[in-house]
């Protein structure tokens, strides 16, 4: 059953990833606009953000989940096709609403995705599958632009477009064969929370809001890596350091789920793990601006991603184990949907402060890893109420 799931997980993710590259190497080639590419990146990306909330309401609503997921998958691969005859032939305005339009189903591929595990597995299987689905973003996050770009060079952009939407909607077919049962008809459903109730549960939940919370401020810092890079890159007079550093931590994020994976610790309270490894993700980035070269700062690099393995499969184990049964899926969009806010935000101070230079702006990423890890320690301090305590695990259908 797990290796069903990982086959939509990877082909859904690799297509998400690779299609940020693709969309610019083709805006280029059909415009000579990299400009336009960046838009519609953030035109595929932005509304993913802001539909991630009302995405997992209707998730945890629809009865017929494996047709739904199905179609999100199709309609993203869809889309992507019809960008790939449009670009350069059609208005920009209209690209980018098929692109934003597109991009409304990316929370079904990433978070949305996810929280089915829970209702295909054994609470007894979980860890290891939260740890190898952390291995699946790894995965696409690595071999993604590298596919897009292979493609690109080998068989043009517009085919690597295209090759990305039919990976997509692969993934959505294989989808069909998971068994995912239909849910109960409306009278002898489970009661399901609301969007604002779901949001409350984010700052009342202690080990919800924990994990949320110290993971977003994390996630500021991380967000920044990517300029930070440039500038490390420039610093070291090193030009393969501007995406091999990123690479770097991408492999050792890889490695730590597998380590996870095979030998998981910390399963009993999740909320902490996510702390521990916060603070240890800090230390070696910490200690960069101190290394002389561009392949020991890699070094580091790959020690922190190390540390962001565990730390992903604990903060997904965390999602599933205390999201009340009416709201799992909408725990984890609105989850992802506020990390990636955090990411973004992070990404945009590090521009707006990149004078400080890369030691100065390493050292914020790692105070916000530790800031995290505070933060997260802080808020569980609590009591969860009848209201916050979803049903036992065992009660649910599997």
């Amino acid at each position: 059953m797990l290796a069903q799931y990982m086959q939509v997980a990877v082909l859904a993710r690799l297509a998400c990833e690779g299609a940020r590259v693709a969309l610019v190497v083709l805006a280029v080639e059909r415009t000579g606009s990299a400009g336009f590419g960046g838009a519609l990146v953030a035109a595929l990306l932005v509304p993913s953000i802001v539909a991630a909330p009302l995405a997992g309401a209707l998730a945890d609503r629809v009865r017929h989940r494996r047709l739904f997921h199905a179609g999100c998958l199709g309609c993203y691969g869809t889309g992507l096709t019809v960008i790939a005859g449009l670009i350069g032939r059609a208005p920009a305005p209209v690209v980018l609403a098929v692109a934003g339009m597109a991009g409304c189903c990316t929370p079904l591929l990433t978070g949305g995705l996810t929280s089915l595990l829970g209702d295909l597995l054994p609470p007894t299987a979980l860890v290891r599958a939260f740890s190898l689905d952390a291995v699946s973003y790894n995965l696409a996050g690595i071999t993604g632009p590298a596919l897009a770009s292979v493609l690109a060079a080998a068989a043009g952009p517009a085919t690597a477009v295209v090759a990305l939407g039919a990976a997509a909607t692969a993934g959505g077919l294989l989808v069909l064969a998971l068994p995912l049962k239909p849910r109960p008809g409306p009278r002898a459903a489970p009661h399901h929370a609301g969007l604002g109730a779901t949001t409350a549960l984010l700052f009342r939940d202690p080990p919800l809001r924990s994990l949320t919370w110290a993971s977003g401020v994390g996630q500021l810092g991380i967000g920044a890596l990517p300029v930070v890079c440039v500038l490390l890159a420039t610093h070291y007079r090193a030009p393969w350091a501007a995406g091999g550093l990123m690479t770097a931590m991408a492999l050792g994020s890889l490695t730590g789920s597998l380590a996870y994976a095979w030998r998981p610790w910390g399963t009993r309270r999740p909320e902490r793990t996510v702390a521990t490894m916060l603070l240890a993700t800090g230390v070696p980035l910490a200690a960069v601006p101190w290394m002389d070269s561009a392949t020991a700062a890699a070094g580091g690099f790959a020690v922190a991603g190390w540390c962001t393995g565990p730390l992903f499969a604990a903060l997904l184990a965390g999602r599933d184990r205390y999201a009340p049964q009416g709201a799992r899926t909408q725990v984890f969009t609105l989850g992802a949907s506020i990390k990636s806010t955090f990411a973004a935000g992070g990404a945009v101070l590090a521009g707006l402060w990149q004078a400080a230079g890369p030691g100065s702006l390493l050292l914020a990423v790692a105070a916000c890893q530790a800031a995290g890890a505070v933060l997260g320690v802080a808020l569980l301090h609590g009591h969860r109420t009848r209201a916050d305590r979803p049903p036992p695990k065992s009660s649910a259908k599997r």
